[in-house]
């Protein structure tokens, strides 16, 4: 059984092309992935290769972009070519067959709020509160 789900985050925006003469679209995009903390406490990702085909690709293309939470459900795929040197090279990639969009989707309403929220005390008097006898 080759099935695979992850949930990461875009390190690009995804490229969106189409096949010559049939026009389907396909869009190829990475995301990192969250493992265990190595030691020391140092995070570490892995970086995996998606490829998603049809109407899914341009949904993609269109309403995600780098940093945007994606979940992929797919399979593994292994595929090779010859480099200028000549030598074989391999490459593993998910072919999604579903992708979910994770981020939630922001309204003109809350992103209004949401830059009220940075801009609060922006005009705000930092005081020493050395002199307080309290």
């Amino acid at each position: 059984m080759n099935k695979t789900t992850l949930i990461g985050r875009m390190v690009a925006n995804p490229e969106l092309k189409f096949t010559p003469g049939t026009g389907i679209a396909v869009a190829n995009f990475t995301i990192a992935v969250d493992r265990q903390f190595k030691k020391e406490n140092q995070p570490t990702a892995d970086f995996i290769n998606i490829v998603v085909w049809g109407k899914q690709a341009e949904s993609t293309a269109n309403y995600m972009h780098k940093g945007s939470l994606i979940a992929v459900n797919g399979r593994i795929q292994q595929r090779s070519y010859d480099n200028k040197e000549g030598k074989k090279v391999y490459i593993f990639e998910v072919v999604a067959e579903e992708i979910q969009f994770l981020d939630k989707k922001e309204s003109a309403n809350d992103a209004q709020s949401n830059q009220d929220t940075k801009d609060f005390g922006a005009d705000m008097t930092v005081v020493d509160d050395g002199d307080i006898p309290f």
